[in-house]
Parts: C-alpha cells; structure tokens; sequence
C-alpha cells in the first residue's frame, strides 16, 4: 500500500520549511536539554513567522496543514523548553 504525500505549495512555507527542519536537526544534534532548548526557542520564533502569514486562508487545504505543522512543532518546542527548566 502507498502512502500518499500532499506537498504544501506556498512560498512561506517551503522557504520556512527549510529553516526549522535546519533547526530540528540542531536540536536532534544537541547534547544536553540546556542546548536543546536554546534551539527550540529558536524553533518557536520560526513556527511563528508560520502564524502571521499574509496569505493565510482558512479556506486552503494548504493553510490549514501549515498551521497545523507550525502548532506541533511550536508544541514540540515548548516541551523542551519546559524539561530545561526540570533541569
């Protein structure tokens, strides 16, 4: 069975997709919470820039998968940021 891929065309988005994918990595890479979490406010800010896209339609199939994205890696990001201050 295959699985089937929907693509996000909008500019914004493949241009921000590029940028926080870069940072995940970072993240993944990092040794210790305390530098996972400076990544991961850095995640925050660029999921950000998702949320006040100019050309948000909440009609779009496209817009709503790409605040649907932003939310989870905000979400993501934000548990991280919560586990450095367990630290």
């Amino acid at each position: 069975m295959q699985k089937e891929e929907h693509r996000i065309s909008c500019p914004t988005f493949l241009k921000q997709e590029t940028v926080i994918k870069n940072i995940t990595s970072k993240i993944n890479q990092a040794k210790g919470v305390r530098e996972k979490a400076t990544f991961a406010e850095e995640l925050q800010k660029e999921a950000d820039v998702l949320f006040t896209c100019p050309d948000y339609d909440d009609k779009k199939l496209d817009c709503k998968n790409c605040r649907f994205i932003a939310n989870l890696r905000k979400k993501t990001a934000g548990l991280i940021i919560k586990a450095k201050k367990l630290v």
